[in-house]
């Protein structure tokens, strides 16, 4: 069985924020990649960008920075 990691993982209101944040975070170099999730993390699209747990600040700093609206941050072992 893989060992499991901390991430953390914006979630979106809409897919079309979800894209744009894969945009903003190649922009602002936020390693990570869109994944989708289950509603209990996410009542919104369903798709959120996945990143390393050490990548928090420069994660939501790049959305707010850019104005992507998210819908919850979390962290989550996957």
């Amino acid at each position: 069985m893989r060992k499991k990691e901390l991430k953390v993982v914006a979630a979106f209101h809409t897919t079309a924020d979800a894209m744009a944040a894969e945009q903003v975070c190649a922009v602002h170099g936020v390693p990570g990649r869109l994944i989708p999730v289950p509603r209990t993390l996410s009542a919104g699209c369903g798709i959120a960008w996945c990143s390393p747990i050490e990548e928090r600040e420069r994660l939501v700093g790049a959305l707010e920075a850019d104005g992507v609206e998210y819908e919850q941050i979390a962290e989550v072992a996957v």
